[in-house]
């Protein structure tokens, strides 16, 4: 059971894209469930106690309207709701585009030369954050639970609107140094946006002593780093470690299906190999795709013994089609593929880079990850990385090893993975050759340790975590006075 203590939750969660997709079909609306670590972790509080999700669902609106439907979920056999925000096509352009995917996403993935601080992308990420303030206060619930950085000034606007509202704030990607965040323009009022709710939560330590360092270079506020505190004006702000979890009894439940199991051995038998490394990332460039494609041409060139007989299958799934850099991102993976099997493609024996521009739905993944000898999780940076929880917990059969960038946020609870370095082919390669050469009782060993951490911190734990904190903290407080027109 979802929740804290004895009663249910009555909760708003606010996210730019949510479980399911809108689209006009010719006399009635398509709706298609959307795959994804946030809507696998939170559907599950408002299925079981109903609610409201507010979301873009993908339909661009040029009328100006803000509201589009109100749609029971799942069709036909609802439990909670999902309303609609329309964007037109001027502010999913600025806003989406612009700052949030060439403005935030990069500095906060600690790459600031690919940002690009222009007004425009500003003032409409300000739009858009207003219109789903809006929007929220009007589905009055008990809770209002925000995700991501896409809606970082949504907290204070509630805030200002509605003083007495209980708020959370989830933040799933890096937060990066004090001294980097800086470089952002508008830094202070994403951080004064932030400080309207009760709870801001992280995937790590990490991130939340930088977000602590940061607000501490805007704000006077009174910081006690050791209980996640920030006090300001009359307010207390929880900030706390939490890293998502994922739905273990589900994994383990499709790694144990015949269908499953019977279509990862078709996998294997398909990619021809004596041992399968894996890759399942999005194509983007934080992901290290390409870094990763690099070591594996390193690793067959210092180890020829390997020729022949080991295959990298990179699954990238599409993402942020229409963006200039990733479409080049696209172009330069398939480049670097052609260019090792060119050079190191034998007569006879495996591929050395089977590659593949796909989505997988989840029993397809299951069965890649059970066809695989080693999971690569080279991030160049990442908030933190469910592949490889799913990864450790579908391996019932107690045998792969995953290999971890110390830059996935993942790293600070699975300890167990071998980390290495994805900006050093030479190290990635040697940990790709110690993998495959891992005894399978050390195999056993390390999965059982990552198993244990990843059933100890599941999707239950993580939501009632945050649900908990958010109650205990929101019916105790005096709500500042605040100003919007700040934001």
């Amino acid at each position: 059971m979802y929740g804290y203590g004895r009663n249910p939750v009555q909760v708003v969660v606010v996210s730019n894209r949510g479980p399911y997709t809108f689209q006009d079909g010719h006399d009635q609306l398509i709706t298609r469930r959307t795959v994804g670590g946030l809507a696998s972790a939170v559907e599950p509080v408002l299925t079981a106690h109903g609610g409201t999700w507010i979301s873009w669902c993908g339909r661009i609106d040029n009328t100006g309207k803000d509201l589009g439907v109100k749609l029971g979920i799942p069709p036909g056999e609802p439990r909670y709701h999902i309303q609609e925000v329309f964007l037109s096509a001027e502010e999913h352009d600025n806003y989406y585009h612009g700052f949030c995917n060439a403005c935030l996403w990069p500095l906060c993935h600690q790459l600031p030369e690919r940002c690009s601080f222009e007004k425009a992308y500003w003032d409409a990420y300000r739009r858009v954050n207003q219109k789903f303030a809006r929007i929220t206060l009007e589905a009055k619930k008990e809770i209002y639970w925000i995700h991501d950085f896409h809606l970082a000034l949504v907290p204070q606007l509630l805030r200002h609107l509605s003083p007495g509202a209980t708020i959370a704030f989830f933040w799933h990607i890096p937060f990066p140094p004090a001294d980097l965040f800086q470089i952002l323009p508008w830094g202070r009022q994403i951080i004064y946006g932030l400080l309207g709710s009760d709870l801001i939560a992280f995937h790590t330590s990490r991130y939340v002593q930088n977000f602590l360092d940061t607000v501490a270079c805007y704000y006077p506020a009174r910081i006690y780093p050791e209980q996640g505190l920030i006090r300001l004006r009359n307010r207390r702000i929880l900030v706390q470690a939490l890293p998502v979890g994922i739905n273990c009894h589900r994994f383990e439940q499709l790694a144990a299906d015949p269908a499953v199991r019977a279509r990862a051995e078709e996998i294997r038998k398909s990619l021809g190999a004596e041992k399968v490394l894996l890759g399942i990332d999005r194509m983007d460039y934080t992901k290290g795709i390409p870094e990763r494609i690099r070591a594996m041409a390193y690793f067959l060139e210092k180890y020829p013994e390997y020729r022949g007989r080991v295959t990298l299958l990179q699954i990238a799934v599409p993402s942020r089609n229409g963006i200039g850099e990733y479409g080049a991102l696209k172009q330069e993976v398939e480049r670097i593929v052609g260019e090792i099997n060119g050079r190191y493609d034998q007569m006879y024996g495996a591929v050395p880079v089977r590659y593949r521009y796909q989505s997988l739905d989840q029993a397809e993944l299951v069965a890649h990850y059970l066809a695989a000898d080693v999971l690569l999780v080279t991030a160049l940076r990442d908030g933190l990385n469910l592949v490889a929880k799913e990864f450790v917990i579908s391996r019932i059969d107690g045998k792969g090893v995953l290999i971890l960038s110390p830059f996935a946020g993942a790293a600070q609870e699975l300890h167990g993975a071998l980390l290495a370095n994805p900006f050093e082919p030479a190290h990635l390669a040697a940990k790709i050759k110690m993998a495959l050469e891992m005894p399978f009782q050390e195999q056993k060993s390390r999965l059982e340790s990552l198993r244990r951490i990843v059933k100890s911190r599941d999707v239950r734990w993580w939501c009632q975590s945050n649900l908990k904190l958010v109650k205990s903290l929101g019916s105790g407080l005096t709500p500042a006075t605040t100003n919007a027109a700040n934001l």
